[in-house]
């Protein structure tokens, strides 16, 4: 069962699921195109087995890994919110050659997978809706295996030459142009909110080694408006 604030946040994104990715490329002016393809180029480097794609949403980052590797490679894609998987399945069935995902309803923070069990975790603008992050993050660090990877693609705190522009379009024009497509002005509002409030690449590397992870680094991309980070489990 979810907590109250957990479900407050799987109805919202339930109620702009049908238009996420739609407003997702046009709120980033199509640049996540390009951020997804450096989260998964930097997975795919690790050579995984089995991987596991938290807050897989509409499936965009699971299918980029599914084409970049081999049919061999399994892949687990969680999300919290059904309307989203539903989106996700849909685009399974139109896609060739994607049966080695398995899009699963879960939760991040008490997943039900076994210790030491997988290669790769990815998640890509998921950790700033964590409820609880350091449980989150020990419940990754858990099931990856000793030496696996963890990338995080995140939103960030932006460049200081960037900072105003950016966070005058955070707080005023996201929500305006999200409210008239998705008809859900508050769902933006509160994402804007999380993004604004979300921690320096610093921090959250620091957040990772505090739990438990042996190394994290981080890049920036887009005047850092976003960052990658990996962490590595202690072998």
């Amino acid at each position: 069962m979810y907590t109250p604030i957990a479900s407050k946040v799987e109805k919202m994104f339930s109620g702009i699921a049908k238009k996420y990715d739609l407003l997702n490329h046009i709120l980033s002016l199509g640049i996540d195109y390009y951020w997804r393809h450096v989260l998964v180029k930097k997975a795919t480097k690790c050579n995984p087995k089995k991987i596991l794609d938290l807050a897989t949403g509409s499936g965009d980052v699971a299918f980029k890994l599914a084409k970049s590797l081999k049919n061999d490679v399994s892949i687990t894609a969680v999300d919290f919110c059904q309307p989203m998987l539903n989106l996700a399945i849909k685009k399974q069935e139109k896609i060739s050659n994607m049966d080695n995902i398995n899009f699963i309803q879960g939760d991040a923070l008490n997943l039900d997978y076994g210790d030491n069990y997988y290669d790769v975790v990815t998640i890509a603008f998921g950790v700033r809706n964590f409820e609880d992050r350091n449980k989150g993050l020990r419940e990754i660090e858990r099931v990856l295996k000793p030496g696996g990877s963890l990338f995080i693609l995140e939103f960030s705190q932006p460049a200081t030459c960037f900072r105003p522009i950016y966070f005058i379009y955070l707080k005023y024009l996201l929500p305006m142009i999200a409210g008239i497509i998705s008809k859900d002005k508050n769902a933006y509002k509160y994402l804007a909110g999380t993004i604004e409030s979300f921690p320096t690449k610093a921090i959250l590397s620091e957040q990772l080694l505090q739990a438990g992870f042996t190394q994290s680094n981080a890049i920036g991309l887009t005047f850092s408006t976003v960052s990658i980070h990996q962490a590595i489990k202690a072998i």
